[in-house]
């Protein structure tokens, strides 16, 4: 193949997938490696057709100590024969991958992504020119197969996402090579890309070569089956935004709450999807496995209000009568506060206010939940209002006997995370009220009862 085809074949690549127009300033992301000297090169041969203004930057990983500094010094050098400017950043993978909890490759990645927008920023880049190739894509969706990834994972490696371009992404690697020998280009090997510890690097040598053997055509034969998932992709896509649209109630930067009407005539694909797209809108509740959306359906299909399921991350689904909270903000304990008679106080935690009053009666103010009728001279005219401490007990209105708070809430089937925000009313030690939820039989008014209190709990919209 003579160096003239390659360059028609990626200016294809780039025209096909519109990931340059002219007049635009690229920057490469440059290893020194075979497929990123390929790349610009083949830029810089094009670059008075497109009218491009091209830079390079090299990402030092830390990972390699030994061979860095030579690869540094091809790098810069070939920029010099092309009179393209120069840059290099480091970074340090491995502290990143122990603080952020990630695998040497996702932190190598998440951190080489951020330099590269970083240094774009400072050339002001309008695109980013990624050395994906052909083979890459193959890789990349065998890699996600094994993995059990759904049709987002299998549409591969984007040709375009926003600014970034990967012009060789229909290239294979043996025509990179012929380009290279044809030009005489040198260039450098990553040696991290010759050890089989990493799965890609096991798909390349072992899992490849065998599916060529079945299927010369291997590569343009998965490029297609990703390209049909990407434009499937993009049509499901375009449904789950309309459908998501309609169906957020409120989001914050923890919560996302969803009303459920629209969940019961979903498709499961679609709800499937919506979760996802949800999730993954709020910053604090990414990285949700399939398993776990499955839980989150189950839920959604067959729970009953007030029901819950406990996630990764710190993240709860709970099912309300008429909306469905996805969120990972931990509730804040009730602090201490006093409650005067009559006067009312605002819970803050809670997102609600008490009031206390003194009235005529005590009949006709339902169950004792919400509002309640006490004995004012048991309970006194000073009331402290707390969240629940180790070893409270109180004596049910109607159960006749004492009971530990604790296992109070248990039978109720109070969720745990709830269980801090719900405001005791108390009266010294004596617990008086749990706001919400039931009086103490100890300050119940009887027939001698003399002065009423009111207790009346309220919460914000």
């Amino acid at each position: 193949m003579s160096p003239e085809p390659l360059h028609d074949k990626i200016l294809h690549t780039i025209n096909k997938f519109s990931m340059l127009l002219g007049r635009e300033r690229v920057l490469v992301s440059l290893s020194g490696g075979p497929d990123s000297v390929c790349l610009l090169s083949v830029l810089c041969r094009l670059k008075e057709r497109l009218t491009l203004e091209i830079h390079a930057l090299y990402v030092d990983h830390g990972m390699r100590p030994e061979e860095t500094p030579s690869e540094i010094a091809f790098c810069k050098k070939f920029c010099d024969t092309l009179s393209v400017p120069f840059m290099k950043k480091a970074v340090d993978v491995r502290a990143f991958a122990r603080e952020q909890g990630l695998n040497i490759q996702e932190a190598a990645r998440e951190l080489r992504y951020r330099k590269l927008d970083e240094a774009a920023f400072e050339v002001k880049a309008d695109k980013i020119a990624m050395a994906h190739t052909a083979d890459d894509q193959v890789e990349t969706v065998l890699m996600r197969f094994l993995r059990g990834s759904g049709s987002a994972g299998l549409a591969g490696i984007p040709p375009v996402r926003k600014y970034i371009i990967r012009p060789l992404i229909e290239t294979a690697k043996v025509d990179i090579e012929r380009f290279l020998e044809e030009n005489r280009l040198e260039y450098v090997v990553d040696s991290s890309n010759l050890k089989k510890n990493y799965l890609r690097n096991r798909i390349r040598f072992s899992v490849v070569p065998l599916l060529r053997e079945l299927n010369p055509d291997i590569a343009e034969t998965l490029a297609r089956t990703a390209e049909i998932f990407r434009q499937e992709e993009k049509y499901f896509e375009l449904i789950v935004t309309k459908a998501l649209m309609k169906m957020i109630c409120r989001k914050t930067n923890l919560s996302i709450e969803l009303f459920l009407a629209p969940f019961g005539t979903m498709d499961k694909v679609i709800v499937r999807r919506v979760l996802r797209r949800a999730l993954n809108e709020t910053k604090s509740l990414r990285g949700i496995g399939f398993i776990h959306i499955e839980e989150i359906i189950e839920l959604l299909k067959n729970g009953n209000p007030g029901d819950r399921l406990y996630l990764p991350k710190g993240i709860r689904a709970i099912k309300g009568y008429a909306t469905f909270l996805l969120t990972s903000e931990v509730p804040q304990r009730i602090g201490n506060y006093e409650l005067p008679v009559p006067g009312e106080i605002v819970l803050k935690e809670a997102k609600a206010v008490i009031k206390a009053s003194l009235v005529d009666e005590g009949k006709g103010l339902g169950d004792g939940k919400m509002q309640i009728v006490l004995d004012a001279d048991k309970t006194g005219e000073t009331l402290t209002v707390r969240a629940r401490e180790n070893g409270d007990f109180f004596y049910p209105l109607g159960f006749g006997r004492r009971k530990k708070l604790q296992d109070y809430f248990v039978d109720a089937k109070i969720p745990r995370d709830e269980r801090d925000i719900i405001p005791v009313v108390a009266s010294g030690d004596d617990i008086v009220w749990i706001a919400g939820f039931r009086g103490d039989d100890r300050f119940r008014v009887t027939d001698t009862t003399k002065r009423f209190l009111k207790l009346e709990f309220k919460k914000a919209l």
